[in-house]
């Protein structure tokens, strides 16, 4: 008989952390992750389940507890829970038509925070990050370096930066060179 053995799960920068004068890097914790598609028809069954809003429009999010939907397109949403919750068994109780594939090991993320932290992702973001144009709980699939980044404004000073696993460390390394070029 063949021994039982258990995978675990690493993140791919594990004991990445970097505070560099006013900026803090860090991987940010395993969160599962789900990539929502529905039609506005299905928008409030799919709420109702998954426990808050989803949000409907451009450029916004809604949070309850440790859950986030993050609005990324018109019928698209990405949905991170911090508390490791079964996310697609939430989104099959609802009654309604919809896809939801579960992301989480694609994903990771990380946490830029500080009062330079917009400046340190303008070194690879060209999008204007003043808390004008990107407020607390502003959403943008953009561009980070030549990744494709998810960036989720939490705080004034706090962003979140969700990429794929396989560009971890590409994203890190310019977050990294980015923090130590900034002017304090």
């Amino acid at each position: 008989m063949a021994d039982m053995v258990e995978a675990t799960r690493t993140q791919p920068n594990a004991s990445f952390r970097r505070i560099h004068g006013s900026v803090s890097i860090e991987q940010a914790a395993f969160a599962t992750r789900i990539s929502l598609r529905a039609k506005s028809d299905a928008v409030a069954a799919l709420s109702t389940a998954l426990g808050l809003v989803l949000p409907v429009k451009p450029k916004t999010s809604s949070v309850s507890g440790l859950r986030s939907a993050l609005w990324l397109g018109p019928d698209e949403w990405l949905v991170i829970d911090m508390s490791g919750g079964d996310l697609m068994a939430v989104c099959a109780t609802a009654d309604a038509m919809h896809s939801a594939v579960d992301i989480s090991h694609r994903n990771t993320a990380f946490i830029v925070s500080g009062e330079d932290a917009a400046d340190v992702l303008n070194a690879g973001c060209p999008q204007d990050l003043s808390l004008a144009a990107f407020p607390v709980g502003a959403v943008s699939r953009t561009l980070f370096g030549k990744a494709e980044v998810v960036l989720y404004r939490v705080t004034d000073d706090t962003f979140r930066v969700e990429c794929w696993r396989s560009f971890a460390e590409y994203v890190g390394g310019l977050l990294r060179e980015a923090a130590s070029e900034v002017i304090f």
